[in-house]
């Protein structure tokens, strides 16, 4: 039997919930990608910081997706057997992510579903994972 992989993902965290027959695997991944943050400077002397903060922003956003991209790559790592993924989110993470999967060249083949949900509680993502996975059979 092929494994499953449910995958709850914000810019935060992963909560990966990976089904094969009767046993069921939860693994947590921290991003540890920068918040969002408003840029706080000096003033220039004999001038005003907005330049240099609208560059201070685009150098922090360049940052960012750096990040994330490395984040993408290590959730990447953990569906490396699955047959078969659904993602999960509140946000643009998991549409991200989707479209991550779809460059690699070992998982475009994959069947990826993405889904819009708020965070849910670990067992609530568990018994989302096993139903959605029950449905698509």
């Amino acid at each position: 039997m092929k494994k499953n992989t449910g995958l709850w993902i914000d810019h935060k965290e992963a909560v990966l919930v990976s089904i094969e027959g009767d046993e069921t695997v939860v693994q947590r991944l921290e991003s540890g990608a920068e918040s969002h943050h408003k840029p706080s400077g000096g003033w220039k002397s004999g001038g005003t910081n907005v330049a240099q903060s609208v560059s201070n922003e685009h150098v922090d956003e360049e940052r960012r997706k750096h990040q994330y991209h490395a984040f993408y790559q290590k959730v990447m790592e953990l569906l490396g057997d699955s047959a078969k993924v659904a993602l999960f989110g509140p946000g643009e993470a998991k549409i991200e992510l989707a479209k991550e999967i779809g460059k690699a060249a070992e998982l475009h083949k994959k069947e990826v579903t993405v889904e819009a949900c708020e965070r849910l509680t670990e067992n609530q993502l568990v018994a989302k994972v096993k139903t959605f996975f029950s449905v698509q059979k």
